[in-house]
C-alpha cells in the first residue's frame, strides 16, 4: 500500500471500522481514490518557456563554448533533447500562432508569414475565432497564465485574455526596451491583462517574477504557464546595459539598443542569454520547492533561429551552430531550434533525432490533459508516444513559407526556394545545406514541389474566411 493510500486508510472512518461489513462500499471508495490519484498524474501542470531569437548553437548543451547556461543545460541533461525540432516560421509571430493553435499560421492569412507590424497591423491580430490550446485547457479546469511577449496583437481585444488566458502580464509588441518598456514606435507597452500598467524592472526578471508568483498561486490546481520571453530579441540589452528608448520617439531606425561596438554584439547577447538561463533556473527551482516536479511537464524552446548579423554593421550576434543562414530564412538556421522536454520520472533523459514542429504542441498538451477536442482539426501530431515510449513519429511532410520563400520537408529530404533559387538537400548527410542535389534528382524535386503547391492551396483556402 502506497504512503498516500496508507494515510487515507488511517483517516477514513469507513475503512477503520471492523468488521469490514461494507466491503462493496470500501472497494468503491478505494477505486475512486485510485482514480483520483491516477488522474492527478494524467493531467499534469504544463510550463512552456519560449526564448526569442535564441539560435540552435546558443546554449552550452547544444555546443556553445562561451555562453554559461547551467540551468538550461541541467534541464536538457535530465530531459529529452531534440536535435531536429523546428519552429513553424523563421520569425516571431508565425511560431506563436502555430504553437497556440496547432495549425499552420498561413491558415489565418498571409500576413502571418512573418512578424505582424506595429504600424500596418496595429489594429488587428490573431483572429478571435481561432481556438487556442489555452482555451481548451481553461475549459478543462486549468489555470492559464501568459507572462512575456505576446506579439499576436498589439492591443485589446487581440490580447491573451480573449484567447484563453486568465492572466497576462507583459508586452503586446514584437520588441520593447528591456528597461523603459517602450516599443519601437515610442509607445508604452507593458500590460496587466487589458490595461497598461507600468512596472519598473528588467523585462526578463519581471517575466520570471510573475511566472513564479503564478505557480505559487496555483500550486493546488492544474496550470498551464506560457512564458514567451523577449530575450534575446533586440534591443540587445543585458541587465547591466543602459536603457535606450523614451516615450514618443520613433525607433524604427534605432531599434537595437546602445551597442558601442557593432562588429561584436556578442557580449550584450551573452548577458541576455545568461539572464534567461537564470530565469529558467528560478522557475524550475520553484516547481521543485513546491513539490510539483513529478507532475509538471516543462518545455524550453525558441521561436526561431538566431541572428548572425544585421544590416547596419551588426555582427557576431547569435549562433546557429552548423546550420545555414539565420532568422528570417527558410534554411535550417531560420527555424531549427533548441528544444528540451523535461518531466522527472515520466520522460527518460536522452536525445532524439525525431522531427518535431510547433504545430505539435497543441495536440500533445490536449492529449496529456485528456481534453475534449472533438471536431477540432489540427495540423500537428501528438508527441506523447515519442516522449514517453520513444516511439517514432508518423511519417509526414512539413512546410514553411515566408512571403515568396518556401520549404518542404519529407524525411531527410528538404526542398527550398529562396531568392529565386531552388535547392534539394539531404539533411541527414548535410545539415548545413551545402550540397544541392536538385539537378541529379529531378523526380524527387517535382514530387516535393507538387506537394508544396497542394499544401499552399489548402492553407490559402482556409485563410479566405479570415480575409
Amino acid at each position: 500500500m502506497g504512503n498516500w493510500l496508507r494515510h487515507i486508510w488511517h483517516l477514513n472512518p469507513i475503512l477503520n471500522t471492523r468488521p469490514w461489513h461494507r466491503l462493496q462500499s470500501v472497494s468503491l471508495f478505494l477505486l475512486s481514490l485510485l482514480t483520483l490519484h491516477v488522474s492527478s498524474f494524467a493531467r499534469p501542470n504544463i510550463v512552456f518557456m519560449m526564448a526569442d531569437d535564441l539560435g540552435y548553437g546558443d546554449l552550452g548543451y547544444y555546443g556553445n563554448p562561451d555562453n554559461n547556461t547551467p540551468n538550461i543545460d541541467a534541464l536538457a541533461a535530465n530531459g529529452l533533447r531534440f536535435t531536429d525540432f523546428h519552429s513553424s516560421g523563421p520569425m516571431c509571430t508565425p511560431t506563436r500562432v502555430a504553437t497556440l493553435t496547432g495549425l499552420y499560421q498561413q491558415r489565418f492569412g498571409s500576413k502571418f508569414d512573418g512578424a505582424i507590424s506595429g504600424v500596418r497591423d496595429y489594429d488587428s491580430g490573431l483572429p478571435l475565432e481561432a481556438l487556442t490550446i489555452a482555451e481548451v485547457l481553461q475549459k478543462e479546469g486549468y489555470a492559464t497564465g501568459c507572462f512575456g511577449k505576446w506579439h499576436l496583437g498589439y492591443k485589446p481585444p487581440y490580447f491573451p485574455r480573449n484567447q484563453g488566458f486568465d492572466t497576462f502580464r507583459g508586452l503586446g509588441s514584437g520588441d520593447g526596451d528591456f528597461f523603459s518598456h517602450i516599443d519601437r514606435s515610442g509607445r508604452e507597452d507593458w500590460w496587466l491583462n487589458d490595461e497598461k500598467v507600468p512596472e519598473a524592472g528588467y523585462t526578463t526578471e519581471l517575466i520570471t517574477r510573475h511566472s513564479v508568483a503564478f505557480i505559487k498561486r496555483h500550486r493546488d490546481t492544474p496550470f498551464f504557464l506560457y512564458v514567451p520571453h523577449l530575450a534575446i530579441h533586440f534591443p540587445w540589452q543585458g541587465p547591466d546595459d543602459p536603457p535606450h528608448r523614451k516615450k514618443g520617439i520613433n525607433y524604427a531606425d534605432d531599434k537595437w539598443g546602445v551597442i558601442p561596438n557593432r562588429s561584436n554584439v556578442a557580449p550584450h547577447v551573452r548577458s541576455m542569454i545568461e539572464a534567461l538561463d537564470e530565469s529558467v533556473g528560478q522557475i524550475v527551482e520553484t516547481i521543485k520547492a513546491l513539490g510539483l516536479a513529478e507532475n509538471t511537464l516543462i518545455i524550453f524552446t525558441s521561436d526561431n533561429g538566431g541572428y548572425l548579423s544585421y544590416a547596419g554593421g551588426f555582427e557576431r550576434i547569435s549562433s546557429n551552430g552548423p546550420l545555414r543562414a539565420q532568422k528570417g530564412s527558410i534554411y535550417e538556421g531560420g527555424h531549427r531550434v533548441p528544444t528540451i522536454v523535461n518531466w522527472p520520472g515520466r520522460i527518460r533523459p536522452g536525445t532524439t533525432g525525431e522531427t518535431g514542429h510547433s504545430i505539435d504542441w497543441f495536440p500533445t498538451f490536449a492529449q496529456l490533459a485528456d481534453a475534449t477536442t472533438d471536431g477540432v482539426s489540427l495540423d500537428g501530431v501528438d508527441l506523447s508516444p515519442l516522449l514517453f515510449d520513444g516511439s517514432p513519429l508518423p511519417k509526414r511532410k512539413l512546410f514553411w513559407r515566408k512571403n515568396d520563400a518556401w520549404a518542404i520537408r519529407e524525411g531527410p529530404w528538404k526542398l527550398c526556394f529562396e531568392r529565386n533559387q531552388m535547392g534539394l538537400y539531404h539533411l541527414d548527410n548535410d545539415i548545413g545545406e551545402t550540397v544541392d542535389l536538385s539537378d541529379s534528382m529531378p523526380e524527387r524535386v517535382d514530387a516535393l514541389r507538387r506537394a508544396w503547391i497542394q499544401w499552399e492551396a489548402s492553407v490559402n483556402e482556409s485563410a479566405e474566411r479570415f480575409q
